[in-house]
């Protein structure tokens, strides 16, 4: 029973604290107007890639990122403000341009390799899984299960691989019915949402910059202020 206990808290504590990040529901509109000029085929590989792109770019931040930014010297403060930054830019660029953005709409039997080359960024990173959720995860990733016996820890590690599917499942899903929430909201709803996802995105994009400068500023000391 406590094994169980240990699975399925190791599960939800990985799903609850990255699905509220992610956001696949808040991004969907964006994701919607940043795919608009391409055919409904290649907007539902686009989903199923950034899905893709999201749970491997997650695993890694899980299993390998505290050592990776370790080896490159690299401090989470830094990477937040260096994340906040694309993602505040990308914000203030949906915000000011809105449709104008868009993609021109491929042609019937296009290569779809021209629209996939945009399934990592900015589609995946940041728009997906940006600085916040990968510093989540590498902060999930630091912190060491205890556990009675490798089978155990495997185990616990496994539930937590689980709840990454789990939110890459979710970002397949709201990207894929995007399209039907725009046909419910009609083009002046979509058009309202998508500005008030936008503006959103630019709000988190400086929330992350300014957590990463503050704890940087917070290192300085106060002689040399």
């Amino acid at each position: 029973m406590g094994t169980l206990s240990s699975l399925v808290n190791a599960f939800l504590v990985v799903y609850a604290a990255l699905f509220p990040i992610v956001n696949p529901l808040g991004s969907a509109p964006v994701f919607l107007v940043l795919t608009g000029g391409y055919t409904v085929p290649t907007r539902h590989r686009l989903a199923r890639q950034i899905a893709v792109n999201g749970f491997l770019l997650l695993l890694g931040s899980l299993l390998l990122g505290s050592y990776i930014l370790e080896f490159f010297g690299i401090t989470l403060p830094v990477m937040r403000v260096a994340g906040g930054a694309v993602v505040t830019a990308m914000g203030w660029q949906l915000l000011k341009e809105g449709d104008d953005v868009r993609e021109p709409k491929n042609a019937e039997g296009a290569d779809d390799q021209i629209a996939l080359r945009r399934a990592f960024y900015p589609l995946t990173m940041p728009l997906t899984v940006g600085p916040g959720s990968i510093t989540v995860a590498i902060a999930l990733g630091s912190k060491r299960p205890t556990a009675s016996s490798m089978a155990e820890l495997a185990s616990i590690g496994a539930a937590a691989i689980v709840g990454l599917a789990a939110i890459a499942v979710t970002i397949f899903v709201c990207y894929r019915s995007a399209e039907y929430l725009a046909r419910v909201l009609g083009e002046t709803g979509t058009t309202v949402l998508v500005r008030l996802s936008a503006f959103i995105l630019l709000c988190i994009g400086i929330e992350i910059l300014w957590s990463g400068v503050a704890e940087l500023l917070a290192t300085v000391p106060r002689q040399a202020l």
